[in-house]
């Protein structure tokens, strides 16, 4: 396992490195970048401009008269001295092979840079989002497993039987609402919206949280994670469900539990010490890959309504803005925490079941 362990570590330095390269040069080459969006600001009026440039800089742009074009859209008119100077503040003054051999080096001592438009290193973005999106993906993996694994084993047992045909049926209706319309759903309903005002609309916390005692704290926090959550869970369940019932299906079915019933073993005995080791290691080894999933691809939109600053909503403000260091940054851990979790769950693998060896395979 060891010798597995160091290949798969060393693995994902070439990984990060084609990761990071394909989307840097995507990245910059498309258009309206960072200084599209500062010269198209800088036309709107002074006012405008300066909120994305010190205030020496806008100084200085003000005093500038238009005299020539440039290649930006938002160039016209503009002294090519002003271009070159947002250029320079921005890093586009040097050739992109050089950005890119500079951004490969912050990066390997894990130096993102600040953001262009937040007055903020990426480091304390990121650090200040991770702790909701990780709030939200591990209650919402944990709720999902704690309810899917015992209903997937009762449909198991219960298979052709009119619960299982019934909560079928709710799993796959609640499978067929989209999260986000759930979450408007939910405020209308229980946040103030048109009927009940009981759970809060926005934050994850109350603005008097550090003056509350601990159990103040966990109360409050549970308030307003609530409906988030249960956005989140309502569409989770399907699939791990399913996945469950079919594992035990395929287990309960083979000789050896022939055998056991054979013994006169309870059925009770059967399904949950012989059956339930052999019929959870997809679903066990699965949780990483399930958390991730739930991390970084489901919580977008519950992030944007709920006004949750998690890394999906700092990711989606990041490419409207154009903030390269912020993309960059939230792509490179996003990317390293995906592979390092992939790694947790093939090594769960082996150590749930043990007859299973990845370095067999060489």
């Amino acid at each position: 396992m060891l010798n597995y362990l160091i290949r798969r570590l060393l693995l994902i330095i070439p990984t990060l490195f084609v990761i990071l390269t394909i989307n840097f040069f995507i990245v910059q080459i498309a258009p309206g970048g960072p200084v599209d969006q500062a010269l198209a600001l800088i036309e709107m009026g002074p006012q405008s401009g300066q909120g994305l440039l010190s205030s020496g800089n806008s100084a200085s742009i003000q005093s500038q008269q238009p005299k020539n074009e440039s290649n930006y859209r938002g160039a016209r008119g503009l002294d090519p001295q002003v271009i070159a100077m947002i250029e320079k503040q921005y890093g586009f003054d040097k050739p992109i092979l050089e950005r890119y051999i500079e951004t490969l080096k912050k990066y390997i001592l894990f130096d993102f840079g600040d953001s262009f438009f937040k007055s903020e290193s990426v480091v304390g973005l990121i650090i200040k989002s991770l702790p909701v999106s990780i709030s939200l993906g591990l209650w919402s993996t944990l709720i999902v497993y704690i309810i899917s694994i015992p209903l997937g084993i009762r449909k198991a047992v219960k298979d052709g039987s009119a619960f299982d045909f019934w909560s079928s049926t709710l799993i796959i209706i609640g499978y067929a609402i989209p999260s986000f319309l759930l979450a408007i759903l939910l405020i209308v309903l229980f946040a103030g919206g048109s009927y009940w005002d009981i759970f809060p609309l926005r934050g994850l916390i109350s603005t008097n949280f550090d003056q509350l005692d601990f159990w103040g704290k966990v109360k409050d926090y549970a308030w307003h994670i609530c409906l988030p959550t249960v956005a989140m869970v309502v569409g989770g369940f399907a699939s791990l469900t399913m996945l469950t019932k079919n594992s035990f299906l395929d287990e309960i079915r083979k000789q050896y539990v022939l055998t056991a019933r054979a013994k006169g073993l309870t059925e009770r005995k059967i399904l949950y010490r012989h059956v339930f080791r052999n019929a959870t290691l997809l679903i066990v080894s699965s949780f990483p890959a399930t958390f991730v999933g739930i991390l970084f691809t489901g919580s977008l939109l519950i992030e944007i309504i709920f006004s949750l600053n998690g890394l999906g909503l700092l990711g989606y403000e990041a490419i409207l803005q154009r903030d390269y260091p912020v993309i960059f940054g939230s792509l490179y851990i996003f990317t390293l925490i995906g592979l390092l979790t992939k790694l947790i769950s093939d090594l769960s693998y082996m150590i749930i079941d043990p007859r299973i060896d990845f370095e067999a395979r060489n």
